[in-house]
């Protein structure tokens, strides 16, 4: 909506700035670093809500076409400080209007029942990053806007030429400080002004700044566990071959048969995503060893590998919800490791179980016995 305004995210926030230093105005960001609230937001999220974000964002690039924002009318800007927010708000309207295609009004997007519908979806759709981008913010910008209004008072109380902080000599009219305005997101202010009149319920600063532990850490690294896998794997064919009463020649033509065909559907996963070379490469290394452990997949190398070879851009982030084509979105770095990810799963998913029904009929083993066994079993 931003690139079909001519509105770069975050101009309400450069409108208040600009407006804070005509008047002389000091200016504080008081949000969380970027990195710190991505990083916690990834790690935060449980894995199937990130594999749902995932479909989510395919799924709204798959409806490319099915509609296309012309030209819109803004009425204000959203948040607390609306003063600034309107005035980036009735620029934007004013560049939007004389294009004169057609108008919508945006107010309702910043109603305070649609705000808090929006965030109520955003919660049961994923509470991992409901916490990280709504409440931990809301939290430390409520902390930034308090620690701001206390060295305020303490500035004008030391104005009278004493060396106290605030104290009962330092009357309210002295202590009242400056007025701040604080410019926020319409997401944030429910729950900013909910802390401020509660800043007991704020937490520490170091816990809204750290970064989760990851789940695979230290010896439990993947790295690791793909050391372990091989490891695993090395042990059942050695005690295949003593114990099975398989020869080696076959049980070595059953892994042959095995190696390929997890190697091959996955590899020809990212040949179809038009992945790097490499990337096939290393798709079809893996997988057989992937299909053996749950632990890993298949695509998670490959994308790694994709990434690495053909490193997204920030350009390619911003434009791939904005592409107009499916050529165009086939050249985005960002989607092309998503797909080449998904489509080498897919491969290696295809893989596993057809290289359990050939490795079975090489070894003699029903496998449909085996199966019909365990549903009778189970059911």
């Amino acid at each position: 909506m931003g690139s079909e305004l001519g509105v770069e995210p975050g101009a309400d926030m450069m409108a208040a700035i600009k407006k804070a230093e005509e008047r002389g105005c000091e200016v504080a960001l008081v949000d969380r670093p970027i990195q710190v609230t991505m990083q916690r937001f990834w790690r935060k999220m449980k894995f199937l809500e990130k594999v749902k974000m995932i479909f989510s964002v395919v799924l709204a690039i798959g409806n490319i076409g099915s509609f296309k924002i012309e030209n819109f009318k803004i009425g204000r800007g959203a948040g607390a400080g609306r003063e600034a927010g309107r005035e980036a708000g009735r620029e934007a309207g004013r560049e939007a209007g004389r294009e004169g295609v057609r108008e919508i009004e945006l107010d309702s997007l910043t109603d305070e029942d649609v705000v808090s519908e929006l965030m109520e979806e955003l919660r049961a759709f994923s509470p991992g990053a409901a916490k990280a981008l709504l409440d931990e913010r809301d939290a430390y910008i409520a902390g930034n806007l308090l620690n701001l209004h206390f060295r305020s008072k303490e500035r004008t109380c030391t104005k009278k030429g004493e060396e106290h902080s605030l104290t009962k000599e330092c009357t309210n009219k002295e202590g009242e400080g400056r007025k701040i305005v604080a410019v926020v997101g319409a997401g944030h202010v429910a729950g900013i002004k909910r802390l401020l009149a509660h800043p007991e319920l704020i937490p520490p600063r170091s816990e809204l700044v750290s970064l989760p532990k990851k789940r695979f850490s230290g010896r439990f690294s993947i790295k690791h566990l793909l050391g372990v896998g091989m490891g695993v794997a090395l042990v059942i064919i050695l005690l295949a071959v003593f114990f099975s009463g398989f020869s080696l020649d076959t049980l070595l033509r059953a892994f042959l048969y095995w190696v390929l065909i997890n190697g091959v559907l996955s590899a020809s996963g990212v040949v179809v995503a038009r992945g790097h070379p490499l990337s096939a490469v290393t798709a079809f290394s893996v997988a057989w060893l992937t299909s053996l452990n749950p632990f890993l997949a298949a695509g998670w190398f490959a994308g790694l590998a994709e990434a690495h070879f053909r490193k997204p851009r920030v350009e390619d982030a911003k434009g791939m919800l904005s592409v107009e084509s499916l050529r165009e979105l086939a050249r985005n770095r960002l989607f092309k490791t998503i797909l080449v990810a998904a489509l080498a799963n897919l491969g290696s998913i295809a893989g596993t179980f057809i290289g359990i029904g050939v490795v079975g009929h090489e070894l003699g083993i029903n496998v449909q016995e085996i199966w019909e066994g365990l549903r009778a079993l189970i059911f």
